[in-house]
C-alpha cells in the first residue's frame, strides 16, 4: 500500500481512538500516524486480509454453479423458481 493509499491520523487522535483504529486495522485499514504534521509511523495490520483475484474469484462462481443441482441454463433456473 502507498503513503497515499493510508488514511492519515495525529498522534492525539490516534491516542484517543486506539481501540477503534485496531478494529479498522484488523480489517485490512492502514494509518500513518503524524506528530505535528510529520509521518513518525505506521499502524496495519500484520496479516493483510487476503484479496481475491478477478480468475479465481470466476473459478469459484464456475465450481459453484457446476455443484448446483437441475439442467440449463441460468435463465431455465429462474423461471424454474417463478413457478413456486
Amino acid at each position: 500500500m502507498t503513503d497515499a493509499e493510508r488514511k492519515i491520523v495525529s498522534v492525539f487522535d490516534a491516542k484517543a481512538r486506539f481501540s477503534a483504529l485496531l478494529r479498522e486495522v484488523e480489517q485490512g485499514v492502514c494509518y500513518t500516524i503524524t506528530r505535528r504534521g510529520r509521518p513518525v509511523a505506521r499502524l496495519e495490520p500484520v496479516n493483510p486480509p487476503e484479496t481475491m483475484s478477478i480468475e479465481r474469484l470466476l473459478q469459484e462462481f464456475r465450481g459453484v454453479r457446476a455443484r448446483a443441482k437441475g439442467k440449463g441454463g441460468i435463465r431455465e433456473m429462474m423461471e424454474e423458481g417463478r413457478k413456486w
